[in-house]
């Protein structure tokens, strides 16, 4: 070792990432951790990598043989739960050696979970070892999401049960749940997350357009999630053509029937935003309406726009409009949310959903974590299984939306 710990780390860091690069060009997604440490062990660090489990409520060490593999630690009530949560390092606090410093892992603004960095000897200069271990973590985070697709490893880490085939669908046809650029954010979660079978959300961020979507298809299980698939496939491939939300909507009628014998229909929100001149167009095929924050307050629902579900053939759509705020947050969600109810009768609704995320952002937090709070509301309120999918999409309009995503 150099004359610290962190000199030696912020000197070679640079050097190591490209070492780390060319170490996991033909490394299956199993071998990932392995390959990190093999170029952090000789500088006497060591990294553990914690993924969230679809449920987003406790983080999973990716195994390493043959070292034990650690337990596992909850998002509620860690200091590793805090990192993830507020996307920000957090060292232990503790004095002495070895010193352990806990990041976010992210892949752009999508959080992954977090790694667990400990150096043999306590820093010399506790920033630069920080900053050093942000750059490699974040490179990890990339590592992750790239090597995903091509092996299941990594993908078991993530799963506390089986997922049914509808989730399974409908899971890898979705864009990540979390991106940001410079003027926005757009965040989505989905529950039950393994028996999700109609629900999904999309997005798109071209030029100075925001384009983002929820959908909520009748039924459940399998068949929801074909219904869900074929309306989004259709959607989706109508916006690359470059074509509106009135033929988005009209395509996704079109995919429905002529896709299905039986009744087959889609409610959802489709919606763009010219973020350079603030106008709003959105069309709502007979889903709940969304609202519209600003300042931190919901401040009306957005009730234009309004047609059939999609597959029931309407061609008598007007396309609502609405002129946002820079600043401005759009809330979406699907009847899952504000249906569900707890044993003594008592319905989520509009009000506590509204109430719940003006105390999240007042308090600042980030817009996935805006969502993953909720979502647990919703669950601790039913008390039990969901009875529906529920979904919720969040959108804000500022590059400071933006930053809070970002370690």
């Amino acid at each position: 070792m150099a004359e610290s710990a962190s000199a030696e780390v912020s000197e070679r860091w640079p050097a190591d990432v490209l070492e780390l690069l060319d170490r996991v060009e033909l490394a299956q997604p199993d071998e990932l951790a392995a390959e990190v440490n093999a170029i952090t062990g000789p500088r006497g660090v060591n990294v553990t990598i914690y993924l969230v489990d679809h449920e987003q409520r406790h983080l999973w060490p990716v195994p390493e043989p043959p070292k034990p593999t650690p337990p596992p630690l909850s998002v509620e009530g860690t200091i590793a739960g805090r990192a993830f949560a507020t996307v920000h390092p957090h060292p232990t606090g503790e004095q002495g050696t070895p010193h352990r410093l806990w990041l976010p892992l992210v892949d752009g603004a999508e959080r992954l979970g977090v790694a667990e960095v400990v150096v043999d000897r306590a820093p010399a200069e506790p920033e630069a070892l920080i900053a050093a271990c942000k750059t490699l973590v974040g490179l990890v985070g990339h590592l992750v999401t790239v090597k995903m697709p091509y092996g299941d490893a990594l993908h078991r880490v993530r799963r506390t049960r089986p997922m049914t085939p509808g989730a399974e669908l409908l899971t890898h046809l979705l864009p990540p749940l979390t991106f940001s650029c410079h003027r926005g954010s757009v965040s989505a979660i989905l529950e039950p997350c393994y028996d999700v079978g109609g629900d999904a959300f999309d997005y798109a961020f071209d030029g100075p357009m925001a384009h983002f979507m929820i959908v909520d298809a009748v039924g459940r299980g399998l068949s929801a999630g074909l219904t869900c698939a074929t309306a989004l496939a259709a959607l989706r491939a109508t916006r690359r053509d470059e074509h509106g939300l009135y033929a988005m909507a009209r395509a996704a009628d079109e995919a429905l029937i002529g896709q299905f014998r039986d009744l087959r229909f889609v409610t959802g929100v489709l919606a763009e935003l010219n973020m350079d001149s603030g106008k709003l167009r959105y069309l709502n095929a007979g889903h709940p309406a969304p609202l519209l924050l600003r300042r931190g307050k919901a401040v009306r629902e957005l009730a234009g726009g309004r047609r059939l579900p999609m597959g029931l053939d309407d061609s008598k759509i007007k396309v609502g409009e609405e002129t946002l705020e820079p600043g401005d947050r759009l809330l979406m969600y699907t009847d899952g949310v504000t249906e569900a109810y707890d044993r003594g009768g008592d319905r989520f609704g509009v009000e506590r959903l509204v109430d719940l995320t003006e105390r999240c952002l007042a308090a600042h937090l980030p817009g996935p974590e805006t969502l993953r709070r909720l979502a647990s509301s919703v669950l601790k309120h039913q008390d039990g299984p969901p009875r529906d999918d529920a979904t919720l999409v969040l959108f804000e309009w500022s590059p400071e939306a933006a930053e809070r995503t970002q370690p």
